[in-house]
């Protein structure tokens, strides 16, 4: 498993502490950052049994949320977050409007706060101001808040290898920024990472979540050309798959030119037969 620590961008959500906080230490700044950070685990599955509440209050079981041939996109956040979840959900919402893919309808959004302590009404009131801050109509129909208690939310972080760590005497929590993809049927397949989420790299991971089964045939055929770097955490060119599609290119031109020749030589030979009889 792959240990990644954005503490760079930890740190914006560790200085937002009461003014009192900053007489503290160097230490204990570096306390609470410790064991911050996410462990990818690409492969494995989301627990689907856990219970959280919706931003209307109702009890539902997060594998529940799920739909088939619907890629997940993941966000674990605090809806009170003074800075980094803001940031991370305004990166989702710039590259949600970005998206030709529709949310609900081609994939789903779970956002779920890792604070025990908020409720719907926290989940609904940030739900309203996010939703009303996208340009797409309708996404709301696939975007889910969801609170929830701890040892539901504990099952879940540490299934995707989400690591935070509360502030003490402040409320808040130290944490990356991140969101997870997931299959139809909740396998993480990527990470992507940071609070801008580039719209190429996050139209190849949805489509690599769901193995192929949405986007037009054109945009299978250019996602196919490209295979996903971790050192660059994005989506690059791979040399061996354009090859493959420049070769089948060739062929298809080959086959039709051919194809052409056979045809206008067939009519010819017919129109010599006819003029000799």
């Amino acid at each position: 498993m792959k240990r990644i620590a954005l503490y760079a961008l930890v740190l914006p959500a560790v200085f937002q502490l009461p003014s009192w906080s900053f007489a503290q230490d160097n230490a204990g700044t570096s306390q609470a950052l410790q064991n911050v950070g996410i462990d990818e685990k690409l492969g494995e599955f989301i627990p689907l049994n856990t219970k959280f509440a919706t931003s209307n209050g109702d009890s539902i079981r997060l594998g529940d949320l799920l739909e088939k041939g619907k890629p997940v996109i993941l966000n674990p956040l605090y809806f009170e977050c003074p800075m980094l979840c803001g940031l991370v959900i305004d990166g989702m919402i710039d590259v949600v409007d970005d998206l030709a893919w529709q949310p609900g309808k081609d994939y789903l959004i779970i956002s779920f706060s890792i604070d025990p302590s908020e409720n719907h009404e926290t989940a609904r009131k940030y739900r309203t101001e996010y939703i009303n801050k996208l340009t797409r109509t309708n996404a709301e129909q696939g975007w889910h808040f969801l609170t929830g208690k701890k040892p539901e939310i504990d099952k879940v972080v540490d299934a995707i290898g989400f690591k935070y760590k509360e502030v003490q005497g402040t409320g808040e929590y130290a944490h990356s920024a991140g969101i997870i993809m997931l299959s139809p049927e909740g396998k993480i397949t990527r990470y992507l990472y940071g609070i801008k989420y580039n719209e190429f790299d996050t139209r190849n991971a949805l489509f690599e979540s769901a193995d192929g089964k949405i986007g037009s045939t054109v945009e299978k055929l250019l996602m196919y050309c490209y295979q996903y770097d971790p050192d660059s955490n994005s989506y690059v060119p791979f040399a061996m798959n354009i090859m493959k599609v420049g070769g089948l290119a060739t062929l298809i031109i080959l086959g039709i030119f051919l194809s052409l020749f056979w045809v206008r030589e067939r009519r010819k030979k017919q129109t010599q037969n006819f003029d000799y009889n």
